[in-house]
């Protein structure tokens, strides 16, 4: 088999669809999806605009989510098409204004606090093309390089089209050795589908659902898979039969990678996918040669820090870096991709002085991140040794479906050392001291907490004792974390 081939493995069960897709053993990309957190991206949808804000050109539009969504004025059909036809640009408070029904398309998630991202200029992707029923363009992907092909692509889309088609289309890369066939094929199911929002879109109440995006086993089928895949693997028969009647009327060139997987270990046992669940959701990922990355999401961005570790592989100190900074770059590209990490990206690759291994490291990254699908821009190095680059944003990383803030450090990383707590109870007791005259003080605290009174800061607990002039006693409240204490005035 090809070494460059890949296998998909679905992973479905009564809660949740999990995919993972892998490359001669390793899991490259994994994505999940759970019925109670369905994403909205590509989701059409009627909404009623709440609240208009000119001062910093968007809008709040109550499109039925937990939270109001957001448009931004570079989202809105007009605007873009006066920014193209080089006029002057019209307010969005002069588009749009409160209390008004629109139809609008979730360009991202909600994420974190924020709400969900919109635009009003529609978009719906097939297999082959996207169609953009408000735009009478047609464009063709960034990754089909050759102009000559470009314009080969756009001629026969437009011979394609029928008459009375008034959008456009954006010709997707999948479609570069197409048939005529299954390219109108794929104009007709669009044109069906715009028809179907339009009329959904007449007789329902506002907020309303328009058309939601395809089940993930089917955005596999339509985004995931490649000439590369080998096979599809997938451990539910229903899910198998839904998936090969989906490939048989849309992507019939795939329909016989599908297989219903009936082996007696579990499908992600057979990639070590549960562990590579584990590693991805670690702060450190090792490397082979023994360097190691640390990676740390922040509200705005991602860092990534090289380390060397035990590498000291190398005929001298500057060819270790080089060898270890080229294996982190492999490393890199594959962790943003399995971890979906989007948004601005800062990697700190241990210090090169030769201008040449700079370049090596940086051509190395970007090649390794040509298999990505979602698109990445990367900077040049910085004055500082740094490679800003950003990745494309449209849903949760894994760790934001997986994970949840720590209750006991609030997502510091860190907690206060039974110590430092031991010093805060007998300042704060200091100061109810000049407020209060109970009979005596109690702490209630966690065991380790107490631990430390009884032993070494027993001494400091007594003189406190006998400066206030009150006893203190002391109880383990086996529901306090270890920041987590009380105190109680008998």
């Amino acid at each position: 088999m090809d070494p460059s081939t890949e296998d998909i493995l679905i992973n479905v069960t009564p809660f949740e669809t999990r995919v993972a897709l892998v490359c001669q053993g390793t899991v490259q990309e994994l994505h999940l999806e759970r019925n109670i957190q369905l994403g909205q991206v590509g989701s059409v949808r009627l909404g009623k605009v709440a609240r208009v804000l000119p001062g910093m050109q968007s809008a709040f539009i109550d499109i039925g989510l937990d939270r109001a969504a957001f448009i931004h004025i570079a989202d809105v059909r007009e605007n873009r098409l006066e920014r193209l036809a080089g006029t002057t640009t019209t307010p969005i408070e002069k588009l749009l204004f409160e209390g008004q029904t629109v139809m609008v398309q979730v360009i991202k998630d909600p994420l974190g606090t924020k709400g969900a991202r919109l635009s009003t200029q529609i978009s719906l992707a097939g297999r082959l093309l996207v169609y953009l029923p408000h735009d009478p363009h047609i464009g063709v992907s960034q990754r089909i390089e050759s102009e000559q092909e470009r314009q080969v692509l756009r001629e026969r889309v437009q011979s394609l089209m029928p008459e009375d088609c008034k959008g456009g289309f954006i010709v997707r890369t999948q479609a570069e050795d197409a048939s005529d066939e299954a390219l109108k094929t794929d104009i007709e199911y669009l044109m069906r589908l715009w028809q179907n929002i339009q009329t959904n879109a007449k007789s329902c109440t506002v907020p309303a659902l328009l058309y939601q995006d395809l089940t993930l086993p089917e955005r596999v089928l339509r985004d995931v898979v490649s000439p590369r895949t080998h096979r599809i693997l997938v451990d539910c028969a229903q899910t198998a039969r839904d998936m090969q009647v989906w490939a048989d009327t849309y992507t019939p060139q795939v329909s016989a990678k599908i297989t219903y997987y009936e082996g007696e270990r579990a499908l992600f046992d057979l990639a070590n996918v549960e562990e590579e669940l584990k590693r991805a959701l670690s702060r450190r990922v090792d490397l082979k040669s023994g360097g190691y990355l640390i990676i740390d999401q922040t509200e705005a961005l991602t860092t990534i820090d090289v380390n060397t570790g035990g590498f000291v592989g190398g005929r001298n100190f500057d060819d270790t870096i080089f060898r270890n900074n080229l294996e982190a770059a492999h490393a890199i590209a594959r962790q943003l991709r399995l971890r979906n990490l989007g948004g601005i990206i800062v990697i700190d690759f241990i210090d090169m002085h030769e201008a040449e291994h700079q370049r090596a490291v940086l051509d190395t990254l970007k090649q390794a991140l040509a298999q990505d699908r979602t698109r990445t821009t990367v900077s040049e190095f910085s004055p500082l040794g740094l490679v800003e680059m950003t990745r494309k944003r449209t849903r949760d990383a894994l760790s934001h479906h997986l994970c949840e803030s720590c209750p006991t450090c609030q997502s510091r990383g860190q907690i206060l050392t039974a110590r430092s707590v031991c010093y805060e109870i007998l300042r704060e007791i200091m100061r109810e001291a000049r407020q209060f005259n109970p009979r005596e003080y109690r702490i209630l605290a966690s065991q380790s907490v107490i631990d430390l009174f009884l032993d070494e800061e027993s001494q400091q607990l007594a003189q406190l004792s006998e400066h206030i002039g009150k006893p203190i006693s002391l109880e383990v409240s086996t529901t306090c974390t270890q920041e987590q204490y009380d105190i109680v005035l008998i």
